[in-house]
């Protein structure tokens, strides 16, 4: 793994939806769908890089979709096409894409769609339902389409698709194995319902990260094994091993 920050050209940097961007870096890049790049663009020592999950790679380099929620995701979505900016990865263990088989079924929350579209174009499955909910906008789904079967939609206002959350009609036992990322609460649901089934599912933890490489613990996940770290153990883990909150 590569420890140090490298400087990479920016190709492109496109707000997709409101409040959401689409960056594409210049480089030669090889990841595991669901692994992680560490982003800064600035040289403030009093503000951490971004963990940033890959949205999908090409030849001519890496995407990430990432979501305006503070004052360094908003300097990211000022970057400009031939700007510099400084990333660190990948980083994390990623899906276990060998293990992931037969009828399979993704379920993800708001800015949690990110990693999906990189993990289902490498799955290549028969059979691949994704569940995505958002409060208005959907975003990237059309870009998923052609690699899966069928896509479910849930808003919060019921401008498309169900009106509510995506797990009132996500049903578990319809499926081998689960993968879902999104917002904790939502990803409680999945994993409960999953386990009440007794279908495996893979979590993709959205966890605060400092460093990106196990050294500061702010990330620590609660795991029938003990605390882990998001950043060097996960973000993917198996539902099963991870503690909920009730």
């Amino acid at each position: 793994m590569n420890v140090s920050y490298l400087s990479a050209k920016v190709l492109s940097n496109k707000e997709v939806t409101s409040g959401i961007y689409r960056l594409h870096v210049e480089g030669n890049f090889k990841a595991k769908p669901g692994q992680f790049f560490m982003l800064s663009a600035w040289e403030e020592q009093s503000l951490l890089p971004r963990p940033i999950s890959i949205e999908d790679t090409d030849k001519a380099g890496i995407y990430f979709l990432y979501q305006i929620k503070g004052k360094g995701t908003r300097i990211l979505s000022q970057l400009s096409e031939g700007e510099n900016i400084k990333i660190l990865g990948p980083l994390g263990n990623g899906f276990d894409i060998e293990n992931i088989k037969g009828r399979v079924a993704v379920v993800t929350g708001g800015i949690g769609i990110a990693p999906m579209r990189y993990l289902v174009k490498e799955l290549k499955g028969d059979y691949i339902d994704i569940y995505s909910g958002f409060r208005d906008e959907t975003y990237i789904i059309d870009t998923i389409e052609s690699y899966i079967n069928k896509a479910y939609i849930a808003t919060d206002n019921g401008s498309m698709g169900h009106k509510g959350f995506i797990t009132d009609i996500f049903e578990a036992d319809k499926y081998d194995t689960v993968i879902c990322c999104g917002p904790e609460v939502m990803m409680n649901k999945v994993v409960k319902k999953c386990r009440e089934a007794s279908v495996p599912v893979y979590v993709s933890t959205e966890k605060f990260m400092a460093c990106g490489l196990g050294a500061c613990l702010v990330c620590t996940c609660n795991t029938i094994k003990g605390n882990k770290r998001a950043c060097t153990d996960g973000p993917v883990f198996l539902g099963e091993e991870l503690i909920l909150d009730a």
